[in-house]
């Protein structure tokens, strides 16, 4: 739930700062824009509401962030110089410590009820205003219900050609009723234009010609559907005073660009004519729910004063106008477009991982799981074939916990912190809550019971840069150690996928990432669990504790037998906090069974 909050919280921002920028283009630019344009530069703030539903991972985009990681980090192999610790020999001994679990539970600073009630205040102000726009629709249904088709045939005579003089060629339906007190544009799949039911007996002709350019020319613009986009773009952002703001004048400015539009098809006789139309509505602004939905000629006194200086100041716009105004809306166009997928790759977080091979067969092991959230993932290099249980859980990244250190003793032993002859770590006397840590430790026994102390020891002394560097070159999910350096693989920011954790196993045991061989053997005999006669189990368990509950349990590792390599993950999730290392073994050592992998 907190990256969906940490999606929404950047929309936020995004959306509040393209309101600015908006504002801030209108007004340097003011008198270099026309007022179409003006209106029209308020689409861009439309952008977060693209973002949600657009697909960005279709072209790669979130690929510009692993590209700025491996400028950031190219000394990858760089050999640090730090002093070998004497120690003992990584022994090839089957290490059954592995399969005990040893986890510490991390607190978390903000607590589940605050995520809980940001969705729930804010689902509710949603549900509120969705009420409100179901509500809009009934009144709308109802207000045509009400209206009466207009039989005058010069009336309708004359609707036909003020459709051609703005190039509207849909059929308008037009019609009256005693509901509303000014011309309104109405309906997405049949558009309507409503009149108020004295307006035949009060405007002459020439009046009515007025009334339906200028309500045409709302239809040509597709206001009715920017309404509907505004709407949703108000749902959505309910809390938030810049998106009031921002409506609240892209609405005038959008009765500003009708008028504009209506003017360049008038002679300069009929200026004053158009504007008397208008002032004719003052005051006459849609009060009801529908009127969100309605684009009109009434408005308030203060809006009817601002359109009518308008007109008066109206001098069309000059080739050189319409220039620069597309050159400002292409220059804030270009200006999104870099930064709406750079937002777009922040905001997505790198929380899935996605998965496209076609050699895959998707099989339903649901019984072995029972009272877990598990997925298990198999990966067959002799085939080239994955078997895989859960796919969405697969995909899913999570902390990896314990079953990173596999990877943190391999970047030690390849920067020479540790080497496959001399890796043993003393004990500083803190008291840990396991007395298998309270000694000093060896990479084998550090690995068997899960040492966090030596680990964090090694990660200390490769140093943050060099293991960003080190991440980038074995693709290690996310890639992320912003949290620090001591915890960023409990439950933190690092994460990675079941199906990745099969993958880099993979690289691991037959070397594809090109580290030495003694190191990568040295690793591999840390976390040898059993061997028997043709086949040998390798692997690592890890738990994640938040808040004392054990809420997300690994199994990782690699089977050998009669000269095939099996390499498989088992990851488990669980609300009660029963999931963890112990059990995701278990689970998987039954699965291995049944596919008479390792029995």
């Amino acid at each position: 739930m907190d990256i969906f909050i940490l999606r929404f919280l950047l929309s936020t921002i995004l959306v509040s700062l393209l309101y600015l920028i908006i504002l801030f283009t209108k007004k340097i630019f003011a008198k270099h824009m026309s007022k179409q344009t003006h209106y029209k530069v308020w689409y861009f703030l439309f952008t977060p509401l693209l973002i949600s539903f657009f697909p960005w991972d279709f072209f790669r985009l979130h690929e510009i962030s692993q590209y700025m990681k491996s400028l950031m980090f190219t000394n990858r192999n760089t050999p640090l110089n730090h002093e070998q610790i004497s120690g003992v020999e990584v022994s090839q001994a089957p290490n059954t410590n592995v399969l005990h679990d040893f986890s510490v539970s991390v607190n978390k600073a903000t607590p589940d009820f605050f995520y809980h009630t940001f969705m729930a205040v804010w689902i509710t102000g949603m549900v509120i205003f969705v009420v409100m726009a179901i509500y809009a629709n009934y009144q709308i249904r109802q207000l045509k219900k009400s209206a009466a088709p207009i039989q005058n045939e010069k009336v309708n005579e004359l609707l036909e050609v003020c459709k051609e003089m703005v190039g509207v060629k849909r059929k308008i339906k037009l019609q009256e009723t005693a509901l509303i007190a000014s011309p309104s544009t109405l309906g997405l799949i049949q558009p309507y234009i409503l009149l108020p039911k004295t307006t035949l007996e009060t405007f002459s002709l020439n009046d009515l010609k007025y009334v339906f350019l200028h309500e045409l020319t709302h239809q040509k613009n597709k206001d009715v559907l920017i309404n509907y986009v505004m709407l949703l773009l108000n749902i959505m952002y309910w809390f938030n005073p810049f998106v009031w703001h921002a409506l609240k004048v892209m609405r005038m400015d959008r009765e500003l660009a009708c008028d504009a539009a209506v003017l360049n098809r008038l002679d300069e006789s009929g200026y004053i004519e158009y504007g008397q139309t208008i002032i004719h509505f003052a005051d006459k602004q849609q009060s009801r729910a529908f009127g969100q939905y309605a684009s009109g000629m009434g408005g308030t006194k203060t809006q009817i004063k601002q359109r009518i200086k308008s007109i008066a100041n109206y001098a069309g716009d000059s080739q050189l106008l319409k220039w620069k105004s597309k050159a400002i809306c292409a220059a804030l166009g270009i200006f999104m477009l870099c930064l709406t997928p750079l937002t777009s790759v922040i905001a997505s977080s790198d929380d899935v991982y996605q998965f496209n091979k076609k050699n895959v067969i998707y099989e339903d092991l649901s019984s072995y799981f029972h009272g877990y959230n598990g997925s298990f993932v198999l990966y067959d290099p002799f085939k080239n074939q994955y078997q895989i249980y859960n796919r969405k859980m697969s995909e899913q990244r999570v902390s990896p916990n314990s079953t990173y250190k596999i990877y943190s003793a391999l970047f030690a032993l390849e920067t020479n912190v540790i080497t496959p002859h001399h890796n043993e770590q003393l004990w500083d006397g803190t008291v840990y809550p396991y007395k298998e840590w309270n000694t000093n430790q060896s990479l084998s026994t550090a690995l068997g019971s899960s040492v966090n102390w030596y680990f964090q020891h090694l990660d200390q002394k490769v140093g943050k840069k060099q293991l960003q560097s080190y991440f980038h070159h074995i693709n290690y999910g996310n890639e992320d150690l912003s949290g620090n350096l001591e915890r960023y693989w409990i439950e933190s920011s690092l994460k990675i996928s079941p199906i990745e954790q099969v993958q880099i196993l993979y690289g691991l045991d037959e070397n594809t990432f090109g580290f030495k061989e003694e190191n990568v053997r040295a690793v591999k005999n840390a976390i040898l669990i059993d061997e028997q006669k043709h086949r040998q189990l390798f692997g690592k368990t890890g738990t994640g504790s938040i808040n004392g509950n054990n809420v997300n349990g690994w199994f990782i590792g690699f089977v050998k037998k009669n000269g095939r390599s099996f390499y498989f993950a088992v990851n488990i999730q669980n609300k009660k906090g029963h999931a963890n290392g112990s059990k995701a073994a278990d689970i998987a050592r039954q699965i291995l069974r049944d596919k008479r992998i390792y029995e």
